[in-house]
Formats: C-alpha cells, structure tokens, sequence
C-alpha cells in the first residue's frame, strides 16, 4: 500500500470500517443511507480538534501527514511525491510540500472526498 493509500484510508475509512451514514436524513429517506462523498474537511477538523497538539492540516502536508498518525518524514514524502507524479527535485523544499498538499487534496476529491475548492488549487 502506498503513502497515498494511507492518507485515504485514514480519512475514508477502510472497507472493514462500516460505511460512514449520513445524519441527515428528512422525512421519507431511509435511515443510515450511506452519504456518497467524505467532507474532508468535517474529518480533518474533527481530527485536528480531538488531536493534543496544534497542526496546519490545511495547508502543511507533513501537519496533515502528522494528525492521520502517518510518518511525515521527507523519505515517506518523496515516496508519495513520486506516487503522485511530481517532477521537481525531492528535496523537501517548500515548492514540494505546497505541491504534495494541493495533489493530495486534488486526489481526495478523485477518489470521493468532498474537499473546498481553496485546498485544491
């Protein structure tokens, strides 16, 4: 499995988890009809408030790393650097992290994430 695998499962769930149910639900719907997209952003922000220490999930990929209890280490974010095709030196500089952020978000929402248009672009 790969680092971006991870970062998904940890935010998705994993198939043995059971499907996470919309609390919405109106008159007439079925209860625990399963929602079709994870807000990304309700999951982090509940992540980040029951988490001890203060991390930047928005915007920082070794924060957003750190809060999923992935290892954020520049070894594990040049693996998933090349897993999503980045072409710059992997050298951990700032244009790479601000790269890998925005692809991780970009592919979240690929794979069903509901994720603001502001941590995508």
């Amino acid at each position: 499995m790969g680092i971006f695998s991870s970062i998904k499962n940890a935010i998705f769930g994993t198939k043995d988890e059971p499907e996470a149910v919309d609390a919405t639900t109106t008159a007439g719907e079925t209860p625990g009809k399963p929602m079709s997209a994870v807000d990304v952003d309700q999951v982090m922000t509940a992540k980040a408030a029951a988490h001890g220490e203060d991390l930047n999930w928005r915007s920082s990929i070794v924060d957003l790393m750190k809060l999923l209890g992935i290892d954020a280490s520049l070894s594990n974010r040049k693996e998933l650097a090349q897993e999503l095709g980045y072409t710059g030196a992997l050298d951990g500089s700032a244009e790479m992290n601000i790269w890998l952020h925005k692809a991780v978000m970009r592919e979240l929402a690929k794979n069903g994430g509901q994720v603001p248009a502001d941590l995508t672009d």
